[in-house]
């Protein structure tokens, strides 16, 4: 195997997993968004019922419903980053992948020349 062969072969590897930390941490803020969401919703259906502690302290509940509507839109727009991270790494790593791969061709094609060509010389030297 070629140096560059090797390089390629880990290059694609280190790429794949970059591509799936990106992939990952996209989930995870996506995951955040959807449960600041559902944070906010709940605290506004509370504040409307009876039983709520809104009527007393509403300064608290709108605090509280606007900072969980400020991170659903923080988590939202750290998402929006990592999709455009992953784009960018899915095109990193289709391009080495077809690097290593066209590495990996021109050395199987140089190989079998070469089986080929001791072939003929030992065909040659038999023949002599």
């Amino acid at each position: 195997m070629t140096a560059r062969k090797d390089r390629l072969k880990k290059l694609v590897k280190v790429q794949e997993q970059l591509k799936a930390l990106h992939e990952t941490r996209h989930a995870g803020f996506l995951a955040a968004a959807v449960k600041a969401e559902a944070e906010a919703r709940d605290l506004i259906e509370r504040f409307d019922t009876d039983a709520s502690l809104g009527a007393l302290f509403p300064e608290i509940y709108h605090r509280r419903i606007t900072g969980s509507l400020e991170r659903q839109k923080k988590n939202l727009e750290d998402a929006r980053q990592e999709a455009a991270l992953i784009a960018t790494a899915t095109a990193r790593t289709n391009m080495v992948e077809r690097a290593y791969k066209d590495v990996r061709r021109r050395d199987e094609r140089e190989r079998s020349d070469r089986e080929r060509l001791d072939l003929i010389t030992q065909k040659r030297v038999d023949e002599g």
